[in-house]
This record gives C-alpha cells, structure tokens and sequence, in this order.
C-alpha cells in the first residue's frame, strides 16, 4: 500500500510555466466545446432512420440508413445535394470569383453554369471544405498559405486549363458560351 503523502512538500510550478498550463488547458476546454458543438450539428442533421420514415438524402443506395459515409458532394443526393450546392455556389460566387477568379482567356477558360460540369462541382467542393478547415483558427497561422498552396493553385489550374472541364465553354468574357463535353463511354457499354 502506498505512503500517505503527507509528508511531501507540497508541488510548486513557477509563474510562467503556470501560465502556459493554463493556456493549454483553455484551449483545450475551448476544443472540447466546439468538437461537441459539431458532433451535436452532424447528429441534427443525420438523415432519419427507417423507423423514422423517409429517404437519407446521402447514406448507401441499399435500403439501409446510415449516417452518411462522406461529406464530399458527389455522395449525396435530393435534397442534401441540392442544399451543399446552395452553399457551394454562395462561397463561388461571393469569395472565389471576386477573389481568385481573374481574367477569362483562350488559356483560363470559365463557364458561368460551372454547375452543369460535374467535374467542376467535385473539384470546387473539395477545394471550399479544405477552405472550411485550413482558414479555421485551429489550422493555426499557415493555414490558409497551406489552402493556396495544396488547394487553391492546383484546383484553378485543373478547372481553368484549355483541356479542363470548361474547354467548350467561355473563352472570352464577351462571347458567353456553355457546353457540357461528353465523357467517355464505360468499357463493355
């Protein structure tokens, strides 16, 4: 059995170090909060179960409901796909494009219906969550260089690029154009 501590001196942390433990743990309280803040959100919004009654707008196509398996556009559906959109479509039009969207050109084609292009709405999606996450303060300060730099720049270089998802449409401003190319067709269709 241990000795009572009773004899020990008392455990004493200098000034600065304290300091530094409470700030620790202040931010860490302030982590706990904003994970259970969002867990809360994610359980709001789980699509309803079978006993609940209706569609999950973005869980397996089998019958069974589940939370959904991906936050990425391209798995949801109904009405879950048409509200991440929304959503997308505010952060394109009010951040993006003001922002980052620079001269149309033969060599940095746009399309105004970058909505229709599926590849486009895949690849914009993924760049506004790595936004969501990297322009969080818990990123930490080079969070938003790590954006530009893994996200931002390889993204308008696929999307904008003369062979990219808007090749048919818009090459000049003046001169408004939208074209959906056909994919290839599935081997054995």
């Amino acid at each position: 059995m241990a000795e009572p501590a009773q004899d020990s001196e008392p455990i004493r942390v200098a000034d600065h170090d304290l300091d530094d433990l409470v700030a620790t743990v202040t931010r860490l309280v302030a982590e706990s909060r904003k994970q259970g803040e969002t867990l809360a959100r994610l359980i709001d919004d789980a699509p309803p179960s079978d006993d609940e009654g209706g569609e999950a707008g973005h869980g397996p196509a089998e019958g069974s409901q589940e939370r959904p398996t991906s936050v990425f556009i391209l798995a949801f559906d109904g009405t879950a796909y048409t509200e991440e959109l929304a959503a997308l479509t505010r952060w394109v039009h009010d951040l993006l494009l003001p922002v980052y969207g620079r001269e149309i050109t033969t060599g940095r084609p746009w399309c105004q219906q970058w909505q229709e292009h599926p590849e486009a709405v895949a690849r914009l999606h993924a760049l506004w969550l790595a936004w969501q996450q990297l322009t969080d303060t818990e990123a930490g300060l080079t969070g938003p260089s790590t954006w530009h730099r893994d996200h931002l720049d390889p993204t308008l270089l696929q999307l904008r690029t003369p062979d990219g998802p808007f090749g048919a449409c818009t090459t000049s401003p003046n001169r408004p154009n939208h074209r959906l190319l056909a994919s290839p067709e599935p081997a054995g269709a």
